[in-house]
């Protein structure tokens, strides 16, 4: 019998591809091997379960770790056998490596008694002071990068919700294509030197063009 590496991740369900799916996409509780219609399912899932959020935290509500991971369960529960767990693989995008998976469950535990009891419930007097804490909560939720898949989507839920509880809209991030997605990427980066001023910029332009919508 070969003994088998403590430390080899490939026997894990979360680094395994859909056979017949070229790599493209993750192993999946409903066989699906098509990348086109994995993207659709898990963006009409999140289009449910962002409005299920909604109803459910209210504009008291102070977030804790356990709310972000069910958050991911309530989207991808139905999709992926690993929703709303810490990853246990190791990400990055390009040369740019997020958090260590060893590290989540303590990034995680900091996050909330740091940027979530800070600026959660995010009812803040001003309108920078919300743009700051949006900044702060959805630079900070990527970079731990705590999930195998959707980390941007489900912070761009947490904002959703942070910003409805200031009173806003639902943001619109949909404008966040080319140029500006590359500018997005980098306003994470610069969160590596709790520099938030780029992603204050990017959730500026968010609520103004969401608030155009609305008028």
């Amino acid at each position: 019998m070969t003994a088998t590496n403590r430390y080899d991740v490939s026997q894990l369900v979360e680094a395994q591809h859909q056979p017949g799916s070229r790599g493209r996409v993750l192993r999946n509780l409903l066989d699906i091997s098509g990348k086109r219609l994995m993207d659709e399912v898990e963006a009409s899932e999140q289009k449910r379960a962002l409005q299920e959020i909604l109803t459910q935290y209210t504009e008291g509500h102070r977030f804790k770790s356990a709310d972000i991971r069910r958050m991911h369960t309530l989207w991808l529960g139905e999709i992926y056998e690993w929703a709303g767990r810490y990853r246990q693989v190791n990400l990055s995008k390009g040369h740019f490596p997020f958090a260590a998976a060893a590290r989540i469950p303590d990034l995680m535990n900091k996050f909330e008694k740091g940027p979530l009891r800070q600026f959660t419930p995010c009812r803040f007097k001003t309108h920078l002071e919300v743009v700051h804490a949006l900044a702060v909560v959805h630079t900070e939720l990527v970079l731990i990068h705590p999930f195998r898949e959707g980390n941007g989507r489900i912070a761009r839920m947490l904002a959703i919700v942070m910003a409805a509880q200031a009173g806003l809209p639902p943001l619109d991030f949909g404008f966040l294509q080319g140029g500006k997605k590359r500018a997005y990427f980098s306003a994470v980066q610069a969160g590596m030197d709790y520099d938030y001023t780029l992603m204050e910029k990017i959730f500026i332009d968010v609520i103004e063009k969401t608030l155009k919508q609305h008028r």
